[in-house]
């Protein structure tokens, strides 16, 4: 049973499926990043199964799929070149002529990875590291919101914009601070 929730529901440290963590963290190992040339999808998901989610090829590029449509993701964690589908229903073209790397977000997201701030595992077969959650800078399970199911139990949780987060963080904190004050 906790290998499927793992599996199904979003960490709310993150607000990462593992599928999604993996393919960020790929793409951050690969150097693709923003100010980079976009890579072959093929590649990245190749990446992806061969050293962390060997699970098939279709649930991984459809995830990162996911993660370039505006639609889906309020702030896209993927910047997708070529057809990534449409918000009428058309799916996306296949891997092998799409390309990707990762959005400025994304990127921050993964910066203090290199500062060991979050714990690892080792991945499927024992011969990497992986981390277990993303050290994001950025409110991901808020902002973008996130959706999953399980057996017995289901996520939707709605996005939200990044300004009105940012404003009810502060007004929290204000208030938590009057409280200690009194």
């Amino acid at each position: 049973m906790s290998v499927i929730v793992s599996r199904a529901l979003p960490d709310t440290r993150d607000g990462f499926k593992p599928v999604l963590r993996r393919i960020l963290f790929a793409m951050y190992q690969m150097n693709n990043f923003f100010n980079q040339k976009h890579k072959k999808s093929a590649r990245i998901v190749g990446e992806v199964m061969g050293k962390y989610h060997p699970h098939g090829d279709s649930s991984i590029y459809g995830a990162m799929v996911r993660m370039a449509q505006p639609w889906q993701f309020r702030y896209p964690l993927v910047d997708g070149q070529g057809n990534f589908g449409s918000i009428d229903g058309d799916g996306a073209a296949a891997m092998r002529y799409t390309e990707a790397r990762l959005t400025k977000i994304a990127e921050e997201m993964l910066t203090d990875l290199e500062q060991d701030t979050v714990d690892r595992r080792d991945n499927f077969d024992g011969s990497l590291q992986e981390p277990i959650m993303l050290p994001t800078k950025f409110p991901n399970h808020l902002c973008n919101g996130t959706m999953g199911i399980a057996v017995g139990m289901a996520t939707n949780m709605a996005p939200h914009n990044l300004n009105e987060v940012l404003e009810a963080s502060l007004l929290l904190l204000e208030k938590e601070g009057k409280k200690d004050k009194k």
